[in-house]
């Protein structure tokens, strides 16, 4: 492992096991373990193997995860957002589909996803009703009450990721009756732990949300008027 050195000497209490950062950071084991993979924590392996990871990384990143949602929370970092929002020119199909009264389910954990998300919505689909959970765990018990239209699925959850999540989901017949879209921080390469649960899934990287959203809404719309049509 590439972010892994040699045993630190320091205190006990400043190293943490991997099940531990994961339930400070409210993360699944899996996304703590890819989190060092990407050199956002600091880590190393003791002599019989185990990693252990350095508790001030993890506090490091709570802090710049609080610093965060508050920059978003910001009026005038909302006020950004919607701007480039309004600027992305949206397909014909998009401005032009017949948008019902969808119900679509966001599981997300980030203020400023879920902030862009909701303004695309309103955006382009002003009829729709936009439901939010911040965790898997919440996202799961919403799905069963709401039954949502389109399922809008961070990979990077806390309390189960969002793999774990759709692998759930698929057992229940409901399920089939949602469309799917992935929204991921993730490049291709640190999707692969997740292959099993993301093939033929329409995956959005995040930088690219607001060009390429609405096109997906629409088509989840248009798939799932077809399938009512079928009914």
């Amino acid at each position: 492992m590439k972010n892994e050195t040699p045993l630190d000497t320091s205190a006990a209490s400043d190293q943490l096991t991997t099940f531990e950062a994961a339930r400070m950071l409210g993360l699944a084991v899996r996304s703590v373990q890819l989190m060092v993979d990407r050199n956002e924590l600091q880590a190393w392996k003791t002599p019989g193997g185990h990693r252990r990871i350095s508790r001030q990384s993890v506090e490091q990143c709570l802090r710049a995860r609080a610093g965060e949602e508050t920059q978003a929370a910001d009026p005038a970092v909302q006020g950004t957002v919607r701007s480039a929002v309004a600027s992305a020119q949206p397909p014909h199909a998009v401005k032009t589909a017949v948008a019902g009264a969808m119900h679509v389910l966001l599981i997300e954990d980030s203020i400023h996803f879920q902030n862009l998300v909701s303004l695309l919505v309103t955006q382009h689909f002003p009829q729709w009703q936009l439901h939010i959970a911040n965790d898997g765990i919440t996202g799961l018990a919403m799905y069963g009450q709401i039954q949502p239209d389109i399922l809008i699925v961070d990979i990077l959850l806390p309390g189960i990721d969002g793999g774990t999540l759709i692998t759930t989901l698929r057992s229940h017949p409901q399920f089939a009756k949602s469309q799917l879209i992935v929204v991921t921080s993730l490049d291709e390469a640190q999707r692969a732990p997740y292959a099993f649960a993301l093939q033929g899934v329409n995956v959005i990287y995040k930088p690219r949300l607001v060009a390429e959203l609405p096109a997906l809404l629409a088509q989840s719309l248009e798939a799932r008027q077809s399938s009512v049509r079928e009914e």
